[in-house]
């Protein structure tokens, strides 16, 4: 049974999951689980370039749009104004649940006011990364779907309810976007009779679902209902505090919530962070602790370490206190789950990386910029590793001792209470050091 921290006498109502560090850290699970005593699951910002995994007995599911906390059968789950929508990624997750026998009636409700993912926003995305100062995206027409939101050019769902306006708005665009196409690239146009008529069918197909999701959750909030808050990617992706240009194209971190679901700030009581016994990257940009040797493999093939959006392998190195202790003082986060500790067992030594060092000096502070990142050194502190088959724990303190140093260090490292440690796939491999999944 899962508990809620109780502050004064009123339980809390609205929690955000973060990734806290670069994306890929397990957070389909850990809502999963969470979400066994939550009302609603709301999914805040990103698209399907995300990718969370859950894993129920011997069934796998990948959802990129659909929150994770929908195989819950009480759950209503949420996408928010904040996600920009294909409907391609949309319309398979919503098959790939019914063939499961998921019942969507009533449990899935899409704002109004999200923007769609056209089919010109995916190619374009390919065009750029095809290019010569590729960003390392995963192509789904993302950052372009967000680039004409903020150009006041995107279209929202609430837009393919008047055709007449619809027509008008995509045959404005294709036309600007075929002279970028003809005129750059000498691409084929677009064919706007098509788009037009496929994204009018789109609306037929998921009418039922739409609503005003902003209203909805706070009413809901005001209701005492309990909200669980999803962010897509990690914190350290975050467009605004990551590592730019080497980012996505919104605000994971857990301020996003609020903007994403058009809830107040004041609304959310805590925020949790998630976060991986070690690092991994995907893509480009700046790693300090990367390992390009026979640890980074072991890692990559223990962890098989592999996007489930794009099938790319992820970089692995070391766990890095210093980007989870920036992560940890922008999110809030008071508490976090460690996932995949498993994947350390059988090295005969694991290590942090505690501070950095730049020109002859040490800091213990994140920096974002590139330059100053590609010159840094690591400066790391060693533990004793462990042989043992960790996966079938079926408590915390039956972890090998050197495990549970491993897992204090880090908890002192970061500044923030690891309330629960994963151990494996599966709901059931979840450990929780105090006992009882206090949040």
């Amino acid at each position: 049974m899962m508990y809620f921290v109780v502050v004064g006498a009123e339980t809390m109502a609205v929690r955000v999951v973060v990734g806290a560090q670069w994306g890929d850290e397990g957070k389909g699970k850990l809502v999963d689980i969470l979400s066994k005593d939550v009302d609603i699951v709301a999914r805040y910002q990103g698209g399907a370039n995300a990718g969370h995994t859950i894993e129920i007995g011997n069934d796998k599911y990948i959802l990129h749009l659909i929150p994770s906390g929908i195989f819950h059968e009480h759950v209503v789950s949420v996408i928010g104004n904040g996600i920009v929508i294909d409907p391609v990624a949309l319309l398979e997750e919503i098959r790939l649940l019914e063939h499961a026998g998921v019942s969507l009636k009533g449990r899935l409700k899409i704002s109004h006011n999200a923007h769609l993912i056209m089919p010109y926003h995916k190619l374009l995305d390919a065009l750029y990364e095809s290019g010569h100062s590729p960003i390392g995206t995963t192509g789904r027409g993302i950052g372009p779907a967000y680039y004409d939101k903020a150009a006041r050019t995107g279209i929202r769902i609430v837009d393919l309810l008047d055709h007449g306006m619809l027509e008008d708005r995509i045959r404005r665009n294709i036309a600007e976007k075929n002279r970028i196409l003809s005129k750059i690239y000498d691409v084929e146009q677009l064919d706007v009779e098509r788009i037009i008529e496929d994204y009018q069918r789109f609306d037929s197909l998921i009418d039922e679902y739409v609503t005003d999701t902003s209203s909805y959750l706070n009413d809901a909030i005001r209701d005492g209902k309990h909200v669980l808050c999803e962010g897509a990617q990690g914190a350290l992706l975050d467009i605004d505090h990551g590592t730019y240009p080497y980012v996505t194209s919104s605000s994971p971190v857990s301020g996003g919530a609020t903007i994403g679901l058009g809830i107040p700030p004041t609304s959310i009581d805590s925020v949790i962070g998630v976060m991986k016994a070690y690092t991994t990257r995907v893509g480009l940009g700046p790693f300090p602790t990367e390992l390009n040797d026979d640890v980074g493999e072991f890692l990559l093939t223990r962890g098989t370490e592999y996007g489930s959006t794009t099938g790319r392998k992820r970089r692995c190195g070391w766990f890095d206190a210093v980007a989870m202790r920036y992560s940890v003082m922008l999110n809030g986060i008071a508490s976090c789950c460690m996932t995949k500790l498993d994947v350390l067992s059988g090295l005969n030594e694991v290590k942090i990386c505690v501070a950095y060092e730049y020109d002859g000096k040490q800091t213990r502070r994140f920096q974002t910029n590139l330059r100053t990142l590609e010159r840094l050194t690591p400066v790391y502190e060693s533990f004793p590793g462990w042989d043992e088959d960790i996966s079938r724990a079926v408590s915390y303190d039956a972890l090998p001792t050197t495990a549970k140093n491993y897992v204090a260090a880090v908890q002192e490292a970061i500044g923030a209470h690891v309330a629960a440690v994963s151990v494996g796939p599966e709901r059931t491999q979840i450990l929780y050091p105090e006992g009882s999944p206090l949040w």
